[in-house]
């Protein structure tokens, strides 16, 4: 951009010199040279320092990577490269076989729990006759043993019961007791069972429809859709390839269908008179002589250069010697280069400020002048 410049300053002196038939004295030329390093150097200075130019500008897009959610054999492929498809269209199909064999398996399961339910219930009801039984039992033993009891107190040496009957007695007494605890133990055991929900579900049935839901679920992750509008391209994915849920290694890329960004990288003190809103124009290497408007979106708060991460290795000083540039975001009116060109092309931008506006009128002309200088160099 600069040599630009200096040829147009020096192309202007030639046509000044034949025109005006100046002579090339030791006093002209030398006059000549140094009004253009004054003049020259001034404009690049002021040109630099309040319209920033970038050569190193690119228009960046976000690629989701594909990946399904279970492990199966890819039976068909259904979506075709660099074909628009709508979210929800199904991209490949897997092999549904061993799924449908967990769901038939879950749901046997579930029939068979939810039969258990009046099976438990009845078995507490059980438990409950068993409990009155052994309670009538206790009653009884105690009633004999008491009578007993009484009798051998008020009779003494004289009773009619003796020793060894009002001990059986005791013992018959205290086994129903104990059976009484053992059925009281039962019933409480078959009624937490039964009793044991959530949210009015039995718990083992709950559980089985939760397992339920997971193979219906894994099932329909066998036919694996777009998560939005867009297009998959540079597919490389056929039938009979094993996919596996692995996020290292994605089985195709998905371009979504949104709105994209052009980023700059410019010299940091470009910063003292960028902000956002400002004038912005973008030339192309795929496109020479056409210039694209635009306006800054935003200038990213953080640089890549300063940055670390916890880890066991100390920072060289190395890293202090990196000079990054600010990336600067720039969105492109009427979604232009999105239209006519394909993700990821590269270019040049300038950003024109507020300050010496006059002055922007020179980086413009640079600006188209480079862009057709694209026709031999790109």
């Amino acid at each position: 951009m600069d040599l630009l410049l200096i040829l147009t300053y020096t192309a202007i002196c030639i046509a000044i010199f034949k025109i005006f038939k100046i002579p090339l004295t030791k006093w002209t030329v030398p006059t000549a040279i140094l009004g253009g390093v004054f003049i020259v150097g001034a404009l690049i200075l002021l040109m630099n320092y309040n319209h920033p130019y970038t050569p190193f500008a690119k228009e960046y897009f976000v690629s989701t990577p594909i990946n399904p959610a279970v492990r199966g054999v890819v039976t068909s492929v259904e979506v075709e490269p660099n074909v628009p498809v709508k979210k929800g269209d199904v991209l490949f199909r897997l092999d549904p076989t061993p799924f449908e064999a967990i769901v038939k398996q879950k749901r046997a399961a579930l029939v068979s729990a939810e039969q258990e339910v009046p099976q438990l219930e009845a078995a507490w009801q059980s438990a409950l006759a068993n409990v009155e039984r052994a309670e009538a039992d206790r009653d009884r033993t105690k009633s004999a043993y008491d009578r007993y009891a009484k009798g051998k107190k008020r009779g003494g040496a004289n009773s009619p019961f003796t020793e060894l009957e009002l001990d059986n007695k005791r013992q018959l007494y205290l086994a129903s007791e104990a059976q009484l605890t053992v059925a009281q133990a039962e019933e409480l055991r078959v009624r937490l069972a039964f009793e044991s929900n959530v949210d009015g579900v039995n718990t083992k049935v709950a559980g089985i429809q939760g397992q339920l839901e997971k193979a219906l679920f894994d099932l329909e992750m066998t036919v694996v859709r777009a998560p939005a509008d867009g297009m998959v391209t540079q597919m490389a994915l056929r039938p009979g390839i094993v996919a596996v849920p692995m996020p290292l290694r994605s089985l195709m890329s998905f371009i979504p269908d949104e709105d994209r960004y052009f980023a700059g990288a410019f010299w940091q003190n470009s910063l003292l008179r960028l902000k956002e809103g400002d004038e912005a124009e973008v030339i192309l290497d795929g496109a020479p002589g056409e210039v694209f408007i635009g306006k800054v979106a935003k200038i990213l708060p953080a640089m890549a250069e300063g940055e670390i991460q916890s880890s066991g290795a100390l920072i060289s000083s190395r890293n202090l010697m990196q000079r990054g540039r600010v990336i600067v975001l720039i969105e492109i009116d009427h979604h232009e280069i999105r239209d006519k060109f394909p993700a990821g092309v590269s270019g040049q931008a300038a950003i024109y400020t507020d300050h010496f506006s006059h002055v922007a009128v020179m980086r413009k002309v640079l600006l188209r002048m480079q862009g057709w200088l694209n026709y031999l160099f790109h």
